[in-house]
């Protein structure tokens, strides 16, 4: 699982916008596969929402406001999932912060082009 953090995490640091389709559609499809056997509230959502992702991906023409949409809701339900995860759950907690932040930094950028010169995960340092 740890590889999937990584994977995810540096993704979405490079910038999802720069992302290669295909290799986003990779990523939902191994999400996927790791969440399809948890049995937690929330989980089934994930899934939906995952889905539903990986089909703007690999869509001719994704819709932007939908994505963002489906990222912001997903990072959302990830943090919640991170409170009850026995494993992993600071690695969760941070992935599900980084994709709320993305889907409203990505909807924030295409309104204000200030804002895509500047985008807010570049201005953050650890």
């Amino acid at each position: 699982m740890a590889i999937k953090f990584a994977a995810t995490t540096n993704a979405i640091n490079r910038g999802l916008d720069s992302a290669k389709p295909a290799a986003g559609a990779h990523l939902i499809e191994d999400w996927e596969t790791a969440l399809s056997d948890l049995d937690v509230p929330g989980a089934k959502g994930v899934l939906r929402d995952l889905a539903a992702l990986r089909k703007q991906v690999e869509a001719p023409h994704p819709d932007a406001d939908r994505i963002h949409a489906l990222l912001h809701r997903l990072g959302e339900a990830t943090v919640k999932l991170a409170a009850k995860a026995e494993t992993n759950g600071d690695k969760l907690k941070a992935l599900g912060e980084a994709l709320i932040e993305s889907g409203e930094a990505s909807h924030d950028e295409e309104e204000d082009k200030a804002a895509a010169a500047a985008p807010k995960r570049a201005r953050k340092k650890s």
